[in-house]
């Protein structure tokens, strides 16, 4: 292995559409998706993978972006909550969030989206206390995250009506 190069060649499907681009070998998934390929909906909040705001879908596993390098993601299917939408139609998971309430600043909102993304494709009917521990995983300073677990059992209210 060259040691003396910082710079590698990477190429990813994100939301459905392949990019690629020469990267700095320590550039983070996060940059990259914001910068290189202009994905803006990703947040960098506490860049040590804590509070969640850039959590995305690799392969469909949900990871903290900020941790991970674009290197380690060449290849790879990514999800951003910009491609949750289709089109001008909001994904049920978006549309609960803004029924009820869901956000205030909507800061983690991308973070949380993507997580409950990522749980209800495992597992479309999740108990309370199931969804409780996916939302434990992510930092909101606004809210007392009430608004947000009545978005996520919206949201399973509204994919199971869509079949």
């Amino acid at each position: 292995m060259d040691t003396k190069r910082t710079k590698q060649r990477v190429q990813m499907t994100i939301n459905g559409t392949s990019y690629s681009d020469d990267v700095d070998v320590r550039t983070t998934l996060v940059d990259f998706v914001r910068v290189n390929c202009g994905l803006t909906g990703t947040h960098v909040g506490c860049e040590h993978g804590v509070c969640g705001a850039c959590t995305i879908l690799w392969n469909g596993n949900t990871v903290r972006s900020c941790i991970m390098l674009a290197v380690q993601a060449d290849g790879s299917e990514i999800s951003t909550v910009e491609g949750l939408a289709s089109g001008a139609e909001l994904h049920p998971i978006q549309q609960a969030f803004m029924e009820e309430h869901g956000l205030q600043c909507g800061f983690c909102t991308p973070g949380f989206m993507m997580s409950i993304s990522e749980m209800l494709n495992r597992n479309p009917n999740p108990s309370d206390e199931e969804i409780k521990d996916m939302l434990g995983g992510q930092i909101c300073r606004c809210t007392g995250y009430q608004a947000i677990f009545k978005a996520v059992r919206s949201a399973i209210d509204k994919m199971a009506a869509e079949g």
